[in-house]
């Protein structure tokens, strides 16, 4: 199973409890581009198989803000069209114009720093390069250049999933313990906690 994004704020985001349940089962799940990268970085340790980037820039930098892949979006009708952009996409974005040396590394300073100040719901290139103050031209050139990263490392993921699930499938199921957190959790849901219990082979309610 790949996580590559999902919701939050009003709602709860996917659960390290969930996907530590499924890998209990015998699930193989793999983590990409955006909340994916975030929980397979995070659960690493206990079996989540993490890919792209962004997953090893979690890896590598474990108290990054969990905003930089976060962007704010519209409703379901209009399919969740993203109104903003991602601050990995904009350091991406500006790190790649700087080696092509289509920007200075004083501009790239300058435009990381206006994007890492703004909340996440504001966030996109546009209003960064308007807050710089930037020539049109230079704006359009920029604006030109924006790399997708969260969209390549989704790709990405989606490509080499059936080799991953393949090499791991064999790996026995890793141990859970539920907790009264998780019981009502499933509660909440509608689903009954007794499947739970019978995949569990221990039960642990302190938590």
């Amino acid at each position: 199973m790949i996580l590559i994004d999902g919701q939050f704020e009003d709602r709860p985001a996917v659960r390290h409890k969930e996907i530590l349940w499924a890998m209990a089962q015998g699930i193989v799940m793999i983590g990409a581009a955006s909340m994916g990268a975030l929980r397979a970085a995070e659960l690493y340790p206990f079996g989540m198989i993490g890919v792209g980037a962004i997953f090893r820039w979690y890896r590598r930098w474990p108290l990054a803000p969990d905003d930089a892949v976060a962007v704010q979006n519209g409703p379901a009708e209009l399919g969740f069209l993203p109104l903003t952009d991602a601050l990995i996409d904009l350091q991406a974005t500006f790190a790649d114009l700087a080696r092509r040396n289509m920007i200075s590394p004083e501009l790239r300073r300058e435009l990381v720093k206006i994007a890492r100040q703004m909340n996440f719901r504001d966030r996109s290139l546009k209003q960064v390069l308007r807050r710089a103050d930037l020539p049109e031209d230079e704006a359009d050139r920029i604006l030109a250049g924006m790399v997708h990263k969260k969209s390549q490392d989704a790709e990405h993921a989606l490509k080499t999933a059936m080799g991953l699930v393949n090499s791991h499938k064999s790996q026995s199921a890793s141990s859970f313990s539920i907790t009264n957190t998780f019981i009502r959790d499933l509660e909440a849901g509608g689903i009954d906690p007794d499947l739970a219990y019978n995949y569990n082979k221990h039960r642990d309610v302190g938590g």
